[in-house]
């Protein structure tokens, strides 16, 4: 295994770490979001926008170092771990998209039922979690599912 593997390597299980560690955060900040006056509300939207920025920036070193890890690697594109992760990787990117934004907008808007909106915040965590971890769970097993 050469340094530059290596430091690929580092960066992919980092990037991993620090894609899929905010959601965990976020658990407890959702549950204080309920009973929060508006100005702390406020507050916690932000920190949820963070971490969901966070997430997908390292989400970008986690795709880049992984190519490069099948490239450098001994790795086929058509290992079935990588193709399946590949496919959860997009369903899980179109997911984010419309799981967390919109329901942080619609916090803001007068006559929202709040209560409902941070159930459907919650629900949203910890599907996009089942996701990621999912993908965890191929990249570090990397079962053979059939032979490329």
């Amino acid at each position: 295994m050469t340094v530059v593997y290596k430091l690929l390597l580092y960066l992919h299980i980092l990037s991993a770490i620090i894609s899929i560690g905010p959601f965990f955060a976020l658990i407890p900040l959702v549950n204080k979001m309920r009973g929060a006056e508006i100005i702390e509300q406020n507050a916690y939207v932000v920190i949820f926008r963070t971490a969901i920025r966070l997430a997908k920036h390292a989400g970008h070193v986690l795709v880049a170092t992984g190519i490069l890890l099948v490239y450098a690697g001994s790795w086929s594109w058509k290992s079935s771990w990588i193709i399946i992760t590949v496919l959860i990787l997009l369903s899980s990117l179109f997911f984010l998209a419309r799981a967390f934004s919109p329901k942080l907008r619609k916090l803001n808007e007068p006559d929202q039922d709040k209560g409902r909106i941070i159930g459907l915040l919650r629900r949203s965590i910890w599907i996009y979690l089942a996701l990621l971890l999912i993908m965890l769970g191929f990249m570090v097993m990397k079962p053979d599912l059939w032979q490329p």
